[in-house]
């Protein structure tokens, strides 16, 4: 079974030695320029996705909207995206041994963000990478990042299916 990254962790891209790239600081924090009038009743939270370099020639990076999708709960659903808050990487040459941070400003129902998974697909050189998945939440009682969330709720979820596929055989 494919497992995603969870957040945090760096991803090396195959096709562009040396490039590499994470989703962290998954944090509930509000947006600085105040809240879109849309999120109302939401609880925001920010995500940082940065690009690293560590090749011998730099590379022209592109991360804007539309290319980090950010999915929130059980069933997945798409969070609000602060797009008027939010900082992209347009057009940004990353010289070696050099970073590039996005920031990205969104919301959606506490009770849902303690499972976000971000979907990240970066434009290298005008040429699209694959795409890249992390996983994570957000305790808010406790104001830290939850990346055990995901696995456990997983293994629970995975429990709990087989332990009702073992009723049904026996019945």
């Amino acid at each position: 079974m494919y497992e995603p990254n969870v957040v945090g962790d760096w991803q090396e891209y195959d096709e562009h030695a040396g490039l590499r790239i994470r989703v962290h600081r998954l944090e509930a924090a509000e947006p600085p320029r105040g809240r879109d009038d849309a999120a109302e009743g939401l609880t925001y939270f920010r995500v940082r996705v940065t690009v690293e370099n560590r090749g011998a020639r730099h590379l022209g990076i592109h991360l804007e909207d539309g290319q980090i999708d950010v999915r929130i709960g059980p069933d997945g659903e798409s969070a609000f995206i602060d797009w008027r808050n939010s900082q992209f990487i347009e057009g940004f040459d990353v010289y070696p041994l050099r970073r590039a941070t996005a920031l990205l400003y969104a919301a959606g129902p506490e009770e849902s963000l303690s499972q976000v998974d971000v979907q990240v697909q970066l434009r290298v050189d005008e040429e699209w990478a694959d795409r890249r998945l992390w996983a994570g939440g957000i305790g808010l009682q406790e104001g830290a990042v939850g990346t055990g969330v995901v696995r456990e709720g997983l293994a629970c979820q995975v429990s709990n299916f087989l332990r009702d596929q073992a009723e049904e055989g026996t019945a």
